[in-house]
């Protein structure tokens, strides 16, 4: 295991939607290898998760309002998929920009299954290649980046780096990357 300590995670997601295993899973993980995790959404209180984007899932407690987050203070940002969260995220200024932020300063994303919607968004995957879960992959296209089917991508090209996975079966080699990431 890594030894994280010192490292700050934002981890940003919608109050409802979220694939509980692509936002508990990592958290569980990194905080266990001494990282600080911050969960951000946009109204304080809980995160309803849901799993398979339709079972209710655990609900996960927000540590800071999206409007009232600083992204400065973080070293990684991640966004965790399920196709409700991230149809939301796309639309939300907040969450854009932070994302915008991450990038213009080159510190690492991290996104897995439909978080990359965010980033197509932003305008933030022209020039990048990534994975997604499949039904993102023509937004990918469209938005200028290149898509691979693989269980894991690390992209530096566009001046930041970005970490992707398609889907919770996924989740032990993207959390390694991220801990690779928080380590070099």
């Amino acid at each position: 295991m890594a030894d994280l300590a010192g490292k700050k995670v934002l981890a940003l997601v919608t109050n409802r939607g979220v694939e509980q295993d692509e936002l508990k899973v990592p958290v569980d993980r990194l905080r266990g290898a001494g990282a600080q995790v911050t969960v951000t959404a946009p109204e304080t209180g809980d995160v309803q998760t849901l799993v398979g984007d339709w079972d209710l899932g655990e609900k996960i407690p927000v540590d800071s309002a999206l409007a009232d987050v600083n992204e400065a203070d973080f070293d990684l940002l991640l966004v965790p998929g399920g196709t409700l969260n991230a149809d939301n995220l796309r639309l939300d200024t907040d969450a854009q920009r932070i994302a915008q932020s991450f990038a213009s300063s080159g510190r690492p994303i991290a996104s897995i299954c439909h978080g990359p919607w965010l980033l197509v968004e932003t305008g933030l995957l022209k020039g990048k290649t990534l994975t997604s879960y499949t039904s993102v992959k023509t937004d990918v296209e469209n938005a200028g980046g290149t898509w691979k089917d693989v269980e894991v991508f690390r992209c530096t090209a566009e001046g930041y780096t970005l970490i992707t996975s398609r889907n919770p079966g996924d989740l032990d080699p993207f959390i390694g990357a991220i801990e690779d990431e928080l380590s070099a």
